[in-house]
């Protein structure tokens, strides 16, 4: 009985969400027909563009924005993923209410086997909706990392690109521009988060404020001690060649810092393998003649 009150309830909450989606799409429908009648006639609206403002109104919902604003975590993950537009934010919003659903439908299934109507159901279906309402979030930080590792990466190559423009004379708006116009398949990452500077300086905005927000939104050291630099160059000018080479030394011992660590930690794991897999062989070859030894000796006597 109480499995089947849970398929219930699960089957309930899936024809809640059909029900949402389907009132979104019939407001949508609506407000198309109103700018028809207004005069302003708008185009059929495409499979994708539909699910993309189906998923707007949900993160615009008082739902969406009661989530969005209570994890702080979550919208820095995605900003530093580089999904900060409204389409992947509903994505996330609507993974964390279906991602539960869909792990304790899945356990419930399993509970309806035979052989499994007998077992309890609450424990498992708690533990399905606290791993489902976990995974988004793991899932992002993991690509937010990802993201940040390469951006590690491109700032060595970005360095030297600074200094290469700064050296032919040009300023340090002109270099960030230069750098996303012509080298974006250098540094394709950094490239579209200097975009969204270069758009917002081009608004009236500081751009030495503008970096120095970077640099704390991207939270990768190597791109923060980098935006320091440039924003001080904005605001104070002079010569940076000397400060950009010391950084660039800086990062390269960062660099062989970690992969010097990596190795070493490679080398215990591997010394552990070996212990484990060769010392049993070793142990047969040396000790075996002398445990046969043994045995013969003590079945002689016997």
């Amino acid at each position: 009985m109480p499995v089947t009150y849970l398929l219930m309830a699960a089957i309930l909450a899936l024809a809640a969400i059909i029900l949402v989606l389907s009132q979104s799409r019939a407001a949508g429908r609506e407000q198309r027909l109103i700018e028809q009648r207004l005069g302003n006639a708008s185009l059929p609206r495409s499979g994708p563009r539909r699910v993309s403002e189906v998923l707007d109104r949900v993160g615009g919902s008082g739902m969406g924005r009661r989530l969005k604003l209570r994890d702080e975590e979550v919208r820095l993950l995605l900003q530093q993923a580089g999904w900060g537009g409204n389409t992947p934010r509903s994505l996330y919003l609507m993974s964390v209410v279906t991602c539960p659903l869909l792990f304790m439908g899945a356990v419930l299934i399993f509970l309806a086997w035979p052989g499994h109507a007998d077992a309890s159901p609450l424990l498992p279906l708690a533990f399905a909706g606290g791993v489902g309402f976990l995974l988004p979030k793991r899932v992002l930080a993991y690509f937010a990392e990802k993201r940040r590792s390469r951006l590690a990466g491109e700032v060595i190559l970005f360095i030297q690109l600074i200094r290469i423009l700064f050296d032919s004379g040009l300023t340090v708006e002109q270099s960030l521009r230069v750098v996303c116009k012509e080298g974006r398949l250098i540094v394709p990452v950094l490239a579209s988060e200097l975009d969204g500077v270069l758009a917002h300086a081009d608004s009236g905005l500081d751009l030495g404020e503008e970096l120095e927000q970077l640099g704390k939104r991207l939270a990768v050291d190597e791109l923060t001690d980098s935006c320091n630099v440039l924003r001080q160059m904005v605001r104070q000018g002079g010569s940076a060649r000397s400060s950009l080479q010391t950084l660039k030394q800086l990062f390269e011992d960062r660099r062989l810092t970690a992969l010097q660590e990596k190795v070493s930690k490679l080398s215990a794991k591997m010394s552990l393998v070996m212990i484990l897999l060769l010392f049993p062989a070793l142990l047969i070859i040396l000790a075996g003649p002398g445990f046969l030894a043994i045995t013969k000796a003590l079945g002689s006597m016997g």
